[in-house]
């Protein structure tokens, strides 16, 4: 079996935002309703992206994806738009929750999935998973606030420029938990 390469920065970038670019455009160019079906085309293109390139699927697009054809075929069938946007608290919520049973079970999931490409000390996984957790938070509470207090084009913006803004500042902070707890230098010496 041949090993791939990873795809590039740049191929990763229009995988993971892809389709919320779709999901954007479409509903600017038609609603909420189009846009929602084009979203679950572009998740699942998406998906099948990932997997021809890399041959896996990483758990959280995964777990994504299918929340996103449960609750984006709950929005179409019900013709109501309240499931495609509970969705991202949903799925923010469990993400947080997963991991925080994972500390409690003593299973540093970043860890776990991250362990082969950052090489960080027993504090630096356990801010990492801080970090995830808190950032899980905000989002399911931002998406709560922005969902019932505006209308639908602006809950969509929101939903769609705020994903790579949150992905600069966890690069941010991953950034800086790796400068001070990496365990790289630690090997060679």
């Amino acid at each position: 079996m041949t090993t791939r390469a990873p795809p590039s920065q740049g191929m990763r970038t229009a995988i993971d935002l892809g389709p919320l670019a779709v999901f954007f455009v479409t509903n600017w160019l038609h609603d909420i309703m189009t846009a929602t079906a084009a979203l679950m085309v572009a998740t699942v293109v998406a998906i099948a992206a990932s997997y021809s390139l890399e041959r896996r699927v990483p758990p959280m697009p995964a777990v994504t994806c299918a929340f996103v054809l449960v609750f984006g075929g709950l929005t179409l069938l019900f013709d109501d738009e309240l499931f495609i946007k509970i969705k991202p608290t949903l799925v923010n919520s469990l993400f947080a929750l997963a991991l925080l049973v994972g500390l409690l079970l003593r299973l540093n999931l970043p860890r776990i999935l991250l362990g082969h490409v950052l090489m960080l000390s027993d504090r630096g996984w356990y801010l990492v998973t801080w970090i995830w957790i808190s950032v899980f938070v905000v989002l399911a509470i931002l998406n709560e606030i922005v969902w019932r207090l505006f209308d639908t084009d602006t809950w969509v913006s929101y939903k769609v420029f705020s994903a790579p803004v949150v992905a600069v500042v966890f690069a941010v902070a991953l950034f800086l938990v790796a400068r001070h707890h990496s365990t790289a230098d630690d090997t060679g010496a």
